[in-house]
Formats: C-alpha cells, sequence, structure tokens
C-alpha cells in the first residue's frame, strides 16, 4: 500500500483542486440567497478538508508518477470526485445517495442524464453547480490539474495519456505536456465564453446563457429546465447550439492548431473533420425526407429544424431536445441512438468509439473485401493519405471488441433485472456515449428516476466506462495491474 502513496497524495490534490470549484455555486448562492449556502459551506469544507487530510498523510511520498499510477489516478479520480461533486445535492435537496452519486457521475462524465424533475424549481445555484461539473468533466479534471498545477512533480505526462482519448494520446501540439493542456484549456474556456454571449444575443438570459454555454460546449446537455431548449422554442437559440455542438464534437486540438496557426486549413488536412460532418449531412438530410414521408410536421422547413437540433444533439452526444423525438416513427430515434456511438471526433468532448476508430474500422473491413479477392495484393489502410500501422489497427479492433461485449454484457444485466429491452438497451447505449436521453423509460421526455436503485448503479458504471474508453478502468482491475 505504502508504494501507492504518491498516488493517494496526488488524489488528495485533486480533491484540493476541486474544491475550488464549489467557491463558484458556494458565492452565487450567497449573492443570490437562493437557499443553498449551507450546502456548499458544507461540501467546500468537506472536500477540501479530506483532500488536504490525504495530502498531510502521504506528503513525504513523492517521486514521478509512472503509467501504471497514472491509470490508478484516473480511475480514482473519476470514481471518487462525484462523491463530493454529489455532496450540495444531499445537503440541499436531501436526495438518496444512490440519486445524487449519479446525477454527479453523470455531470463530470458528461453525459448529462438525469433523475431530477421539475428542474426550473430547483435553487439556481444548484443548476449552476450542474452545468459547472459537466463543463469541468467536459475537457477533462486531469486535463486542467495538468495544465494549471505543473509544481505538483506527479508525472503529469502519465496522468494526461490515462486521460485522453487513446487516437490522440501521443499527439504533442507542444514540446511541453503541460503547455498543451494549457492549449486545450484555452480554446475550451475562448468557446465557452463566446457560445455564453451567442445565447445571450439570440435572447437566453444572462444566467440560462451561462449555464448552457458550459453544457453546450462540453457536449454534457444539462439544462437548467426540464423542457430543455423546447422552453425557448427559438430558431435562434438552437442555430446557436448547433454551431458549438459542432465545434465541440470536432477534435480540440484541430482548434488549437488552427488558431495558433491562424488558417482554416487545418479543418480541410482533417480528414475525421469531413466524415464528420459529411455524416451528420447525410443522416440530416435523410430523417428529414423520412420524417416528412410521414407528415410528422406541417412543412419541410419545420421538419428540417426540429430533425437537424435533435439528431445533431444526440448524435454528438450533447444529449439536448426540442421535442419528444421518441414519438417519432422509431427508426429515426433508433439511428439517432445509432449514431451517438461513433460520431464525435477523438479529441473532442463527445463520447462514444469516436469517429477515427469507425473510419479506420471501415477502411480495414474493406480491405479484407479486397484481399479476399487479390489475396497477394498489399492495400495498406491510410488515412489522411498516410499508412496507420498495423499496431493501430489491432488496438482499435480490441476496443471495438470490448466496446461491444461490454454493451451486450450491460445490456443482459439491465434486462435481466426485469426492465424491458427497449429501455434497457436505450439507457446502456446513452449512458456509455455520455449522450444523456435514451427511449422508452428513460426518453426525451422523462428522467432515470424511473430505474431502481441496482439499475441506476449500472449506468452510472456504464458511463465512468464510456468516459475513461473502458480500458482505462478494466486495468486497474486485472491482476497483472497490481504484481510487483
Amino acid at each position: 500500500m505504502i508504494r501507492y502513496f504518491p498516488v493517494f497524495r496526488a488524489l488528495g490534490m485533486l480533491l484540493m483542486l476541486f474544491s475550488l470549484a464549489l467557491l463558484v455555486p458556494l458565492a452565487y448562492a450567497h449573492w443570490s440567497h437562493d437557499g443553498a449556502e449551507t450546502a456548499y459551506d458544507l461540501a467546500f469544507f468537506a472536500t477540501l478538508g479530506s483532500g488536504g487530510g490525504l495530502w498531510f498523510a502521504t506528503r513525504k511520498s513523492q517521486r514521478e508518477l509512472h503509467l501504471r499510477d497514472g491509470f490508478l489516478l484516473v480511475a480514482l479520480a473519476w470514481s471518487v470526485l462525484p462523491v463530493y461533486a454529489s455532496l450540495p445535492f444531499l445537503v440541499q435537496l436531501r436526495v438518496r445517495f444512490t440519486d445524487a452519486y449519479f446525477e454527479a457521475v453523470s455531470g463530470l462524465t458528461a453525459t448529462g442524464a438525469t433523475v431530477f424533475s421539475q428542474i426550473d424549481r430547483l435553487p439556481q445555484s444548484i443548476n449552476l453547480w450542474r452545468c459547472l461539473i459537466i463543463w469541468l468533466g467536459g475537457m477533462g479534471l486531469i486535463v486542467l490539474a495538468v495544465a494549471i498545477l505543473p509544481m505538483l512533480g506527479i508525472g503529469g505526462r502519465q496522468m494526461f495519456k490515462a486521460e485522453i482519448p487513446s487516437p490522440m494520446k501521443d499527439t504533442k501540439l507542444t514540446p511541453r505536456i503541460t503547455e498543451t493542456a494549457k492549449g486545450l484549456w484555452l480554446v475550451y474556456v475562448g468557446f465557452t465564453v463566446i457560445c455564453a454571449a451567442a445565447y445571450r444575443w439570440a435572447g437566453m438570459n444572462g444566467f440560462d446563457a451561462v449555464c448552457h454555454a458550459f453544457s453546450t460546449v462540453s457536449l454534457g446537455g444539462f439544462s437548467t429546465h426540464d423542457a430543455s431548449f423546447a422552453h425557448w422554442n427559438s430558431p435562434a437559440i438552437e442555430g446557436v447550439a448547433i454551431v458549438f455542438m459542432l465545434i465541440s464534437g470536432m477534435n480540440f486540438a484541430t482548434h488549437y492548431i488552427a488558431l495558433s496557426g491562424r488558417s482554416l486549413r487545418t479543418y480541410l488536412r482533417d480528414p475525421e473533420i469531413l466524415w464528420f460532418l459529411g455524416v451528420l449531412l447525410v443522416s440530416v438530410l435523410l430523417i428529414t425526407f423520412y420524417l416528412w414521408d410521414f407528415r410528422i410536421y406541417g412543412n419541410t422547413t419545420e421538419t428540417l429544424r426540429r430533425v437537424a437540433f435533435n439528431l445533431i444533439a444526440i448524435a454528438t452526444t450533447a444529449g439536448f431536445t426540442s421535442v419528444d423525438y421518441s414519438l417519432w416513427p422509431f427508426f429515426a430515434p433508433l439511428t439517432m441512438l445509432f449514431l451517438c456511438s461513433f460520431v464525435s471526433c477523438s479529441g473532442s468532448t463527445g463520447g462514444g468509439i469516436k469517429m477515427m476508430r469507425a473510419v479506420l474500422l471501415y477502411k480495414q473491413v474493406y480491405r479484407e473485401l479486397l484481399r479476399s479477392m487479390h489475396p497477394r495484393a498489399v492495400y495498406p489502410v491510410k488515412l489522411g493519405g498516410h499508412a496507420v500501422q498495423q499496431d493501430t489497427l489491432f488496438a482499435i479492433l480490441a476496443f471495438s471488441f470490448i466496446y461491444m461485449v461490454t454493451l451486450v454484457a450491460l445490456v443482459l444485466v439491465m434486462s435481466f433485472s426485469g426492465l424491458e429491452i427497449v429501455t434497457a438497451f436505450s439507457a446502456i447505449v446513452a449512458s456509455l456515449n455520455n449522450t444523456g436521453p435514451g427511449l422508452g423509460m428513460v426518453g426525451p421526455s422523462s428522467t432515470y428516476a424511473a430505474l431502481t436503485p441496482f439499475q441506476t448503479w449500472i449506468c452510472a458504471l456504464a458511463m465512468l466506462l464510456g468516459r475513461l474508453e473502458i480500458f482505462t478502468l478494466l486495468v486497474v482491475l486485472t491482476p497483472a495491474f497490481w504484481r510487483k
């Protein structure tokens, strides 16, 4: 156990860092007198005290973290931090720990699934906290720690590699990992500020604009209203959301390079973005014509508006809604759930297996088809004009396999617990891909409160697995990980 003290020391420092985030809703609650002041006072001191105590007990255990330590720290951080993030919900709303932890996990993993109803009546600081944690989790708390606490001396590169999506683990935007993390967060903050200003211009009040900017850029999906974007029924507000959901669904490393180089050609050279936009465009047109044929809405323009917003929101895993799309013919919402499994780009704030992996899987399948006809021919898999190494393809195949096994296993567990199949399947798909709303009992017009505590914990586990891309959690559970 002593050999893991440096990990616990780093975890203590992360908890102290996280306690600072509680000062935002704490200050707002005291300023607005919304009645939740005591909840944040207790949560702040509990988080700060726990982190400080853990750091003090292990302060002498200083060494550079190894990759194995990075995996353990990330797994601990993402499972422990929701406990402290849930404290305001426990104290102020007096909900069950299961529901509070689920809400916190949903926020920090940028999933956006909720067990709360009558959100409009919650203290404003509670809604601010919900949207703030979803924003912090969007880019990643570990990345933030690496960016602003380089003096930790706890192996920032190992944490960074364990935290970020696999397709961009070895991306080096700058020579120093700290500068890379800072660059990504600066772009993230910049887009959030612009998004909030755009929402304000489109008609939201200041509070809603800030909260929804947090949720949009993080592709999280929490809203300050039960009706989500149907609360405004505004084409202008939906248009702003679509623009920033598309921006956030792209690789933030590409944004960083484009902004630092002041060239839009960077986007054209990124093949993943072209696939991302192409798949979304084709899908929007397909579902629009499909619903128009059923005469769901009065005219084509209205149909296009409803489809574009809701499909892009689900496909990018933002999870916002403006209508109850579960009432559409079943093919449409099922297609949207399928899209959320892969559409978002690697290095974005979206979930799923990521577009890069999906494209390479498609190219690998196509290569095997060609090789079956011409066994002796050599067909390298290329992306962006460069041949992809076999090790990368094998890793993607392995990840895709474990993704499907995890999906099927969790759906079977949910079905075994007594849940009907549509709800069981959509709840796991939405949770594993960090999307939020599903179908059936967890559809866009309802919440996850209908699930039993056991089913709620399964969905929380699926969110964590999806956010950390499965392997980061599973590797900690292997016997080989704990051998010296």
